[in-house]
């Protein structure tokens, strides 16, 4: 794998979790400020930042359990060869 691309890829990564993040930050601070007649308007805003938190966890976990995994090239098989 071309390490240029990796980088690439892993900053791309990093960013679109902070944009997500950023997002449901946004749209928690919308229902928190949320003025109008209704009591209930606002609550979509706090659906769709939970939604987005949610995803922006999830994405966050798999990210960062790829830099967790052992090398693949380098794998030691245990297995027994036989009776000596």
């Amino acid at each position: 794998m071309d390490i240029k691309k990796s980088q690439q890829k892993t900053m791309t990564e990093v960013i679109g979790l902070a944009i997500l993040a950023a997002i449901a930050a946004w749209q928690f601070c919308l229902f928190v400020a949320f003025k109008g007649a209704d009591v209930q308007g606002g609550i979509i805003h706090l659906w769709v930042a939970i939604a987005i938190g949610l995803i922006t966890s999830v994405h966050g976990f798999f990210f960062i359990s790829i830099f967790r995994r052992y090398d693949r090239e380098n794998e030691m098989h245990i297995a027994s060869q036989g009776r000596p």
